[in-house]
């Protein structure tokens, strides 16, 4: 078998990763390039201050890793946290149960708190730790805002809420991998202190880019970390982002132009536009769905979505 110039394009119809535009295809044709040119630094920084829209912050410092969703993940614990850290991850549905999985292999002492999968995180249980952690021995709080797998969506803005209004200094690191540019997502107004995506899903790149956004209290917290990290240290990042080249080794050349393409698209249609297209494509389908005759049940706060 052909596996190279097989007939036709392939169509997926998954969650993630999604169909690429055509624009991201052909501004990805290229040779490579010297990364240490003054090219590809200058295309970096638009794209660093672009992706912050994305997240909705103004404060917040973004990197782009090459990297795949789990790899951002790794580089938010890593960056943040030290081995024992007493952590709260809630227990969704698959991919919060990979993170959990990643947070014990890091030997982090992970709190998990399960709900049924095709519910959303209980607050209420969160909500009663948080209030009984008068020493503050809880870190962080860890959660999946959109788990693909079951399409739940979970409340950040309440989490904040929580954490507020028991003045408790947890840090606040949020998975979006399947939420970012398709929900709503307000990292300086919900106060999230690290928020990762990844390029194949809601941004219609390749897979290969983990892009994730600290918080200035996250970039406090690498001082006292004590996990190790070579390959995710955000430090070295920011080394070179002083320097004005960015890249501490080589990227991938053919990923920055198109995400370049994809921000690009991104803005021409207006992020709010997307997000109310995804939002009506999700309720379509849904209707169609209990049309059909088959059971949908929605047991969380937030309506769940399709891509």
């Amino acid at each position: 078998m052909d596996y190279v110039n097989g007939p036709g394009r392939n169509h997926l119809f998954v969650p993630g990763p999604v169909n690429i535009p055509e624009q991201v295809l052909r501004a990805m044709n290229r040779n490579n390039e010297d990364y240490r040119s003054p090219a590809i630094p200058a295309m970096t920084k638009t794209l660093l201050e672009d992706v912050k829209q994305i997240f909705k912050t103004t404060s917040g410092t973004p990197f782009l890793i090459p990297t795949t969703g789990t790899g951002a993940w790794e580089s938010a614990l890593t960056n943040t946290l030290s081995p024992g850290d007493k952590i709260i991850s809630f227990l969704i549905g698959q991919f919060s149960l990979l993170w959990i999985d990643q947070q014990k292999r890091l030997n982090f002492d992970v709190d998990v708190v399960e709900s049924d999968w095709g519910h959303g995180a209980n607050l209420e249980v969160l909500a009663s730790k948080i209030a009984e952690d008068k020493s503050h021995t809880i870190k962080a709080i860890c959660i999946v805002h959109n788990e693909t797998a079951t399409g739940v969506t979970n409340n950040l803005a309440t989490v904040r809420k929580i954490l507020d209004h028991y003045q408790h200094p947890a840090l606040f690191l949020v998975d979006g991998v399947s939420s970012i540019c398709a929900l709503d997502f307000r990292m300086d107004e919900w106060g999230v202190d690290v928020a990762l995506t990844g390029s194949q899903k809601a941004l219609s790149l390749p897979t290969g880019l983990g892009i994730v956004c600290a918080s200035p209290k996250a970039l406090e917290a690498t001082k006292t970390a004590k996990s190790v990290r070579v390959f995710f240290d955000w430090n070295d990042y920011l080394k070179f982002y002083k320097m004005g080249t960015y890249w501490p080794y080589t990227p991938s050349i053919q990923l920055l132009y198109g995400l370049r393409a994809a921000l690009d698209l991104l803005f021409e249609e207006g992020l709010e536009n997307v997000l109310a297209r995804h939002a009506r494509l999700g309720k379509a389908t849904r209707t169609q769905t209990r049309r059909g005759g088959m059971g949908l049940e929605e047991l969380h706060s937030e309506g769940g979505m399709v891509q």
